[in-house]
C-alpha cells in the first residue's frame, strides 16, 4: 500500500495528517531525535517536537532520555490497533448519553430494512434484545403458518430471556389457542374483532424500536422494517395503549 494510502487510513482513527506522517515515519526511522522526524516527513522541527510530545502522551509514541536529547519510538502497529479499538468501545459505551443530549429536532431515524425470510428473522432477533416489555400486533393464525416453529424457535428465546410481552390479536381460533398458553409464554394477549380488525402485518414495539415485519404471498414479497427513534416508538406505544384498553372494554362486552 502506498504511503499516502497508509496516511490516510491512519487519519481515518482518529489521528490528523501530521501525526500520521510522524508515526510513518516513526516505523520507518526506528527510536530518533524530533530532528530527524523533522527531516524525514519536511514538517518543522519545533512543530515536531510538540506533535511528538503530544503523541507520548496520548501512548502513541514512547520516549527515552539520551545525552543528545529525547529520542521517540512509535507503539507497535498492533498497539496502535487496540488503542483504536478501545476508543470505539469506549464511544459504543457513552452513546446513549451522547444522543440524549442531542436535540431532539435534530435527531433523526435509524432506519434498517431486511428483505426475504432472512431478514424477517433478523428482525426477530432484535426484539429478543428487548430490555423493556414487547408491545405487538399481529395475526396468530398469518404469523404461525408463515413460520411453523414460531413458538419453538421463537417464542421460547423470549420466555428464556425473561421478556414479557403483550400483544392484540385478531378473535379467531388460533387467537383463542395462542391467548390460552399465555401463562407459559411470559405474555397478555388480548382479542380484538377479527372481522374488523384482520391486520397482516406484526408491528413490535420496545424500547427505543419499532419493527414491522410484512408476511407476503412470495418470498419476494416478504420482509422487515426497524425505525429506531425514541419520539416514533413513543407515538407507537400510546396508540397500542388505546388499543389495549379498547380491547379490553370489548371483551367485558362479550
Amino acid at each position: 500500500m502506498a504511503i499516502a494510502n497508509l496516511q490516510r487510513s491512519l487519519e481515518s482513527i482518529g489521528l490528523d495528517a501530521k501525526e500520521a506522517k510522524l508515526y510513518i515515519a516513526g516505523l520507518q526511522l526506528g527510536s530518533a531525535a524530533a530532528s530527524d522526524y523533522a527531516h524525514k516527513t519536511n514538517i518543522n522541527r519545533v512543530t515536531a517536537y510538540n506533535y511528538l510530545e503530544l503523541l507520548a502522551k496520548r501512548g502513541i509514541f514512547t520516549v527515552v532520555k539520551k545525552q543528545r536529547g529525547k529520542w521517540y519510538t512509535p507503539v507497535a502497529p498492533e498497539q496502535l490497533s487496540f488503542e483504536a479499538h478501545k476508543n470505539v468501545q469506549s464511544l459504543d459505551r457513552i452513546m446513549p448519553e451522547l444522543r440524549s443530549l442531542q436535540g431532539s429536532k435534530h435527531r433523526k431515524p435509524h432506519v434498517e430494512f431486511y428483505e426475504g425470510w432472512e431478514g424477517v428473522h433478523r428482525v426477530y432477533e432484535d426484539t429478543l434484545t428487548a430490555e423493556s416489555e414487547i408491545l405487538n400486533f399481529a395475526n396468530s393464525i398469518v404469523v404461525r403458518s408463515s413460520w411453523k416453529n414460531y413458538d419453538e424457535e421463537y417464542v421460547a428465546k423470549r420466555v428464556e430471556r425473561c421478556i414479557h410481552l403483550r400483544g392484540i390479536a385478531p378473535d379467531d381460533e388460533a387467537g383463542r389457542e395462542v391467548q390460552g398458553k399465555d401463562k407459559d409464554s411470559n405474555r397478555e394477549i388480548r382479542l380484538v374483532s377479527g372481522k374488523d380488525f384482520d391486520f397482516n402485518n406484526e408491528i413490535n414495539i420496545y424500547d427505543n424500536k419499532v419493527s414491522i415485519i410484512s408476511f407476503g404471498k412470495d418470498e419476494a414479497d416478504v420482509f422487515g422494517v426497524i425505525i429506531e427513534s425514541k419520539e416514533v416508538a413513543e407515538t407507537q406505544r400510546q396508540i397500542f395503549e388505546m388499543a389495549w384498553r379498547y380491547a379490553e372494554q370489548q371483551n367485558k362486552s362479550i
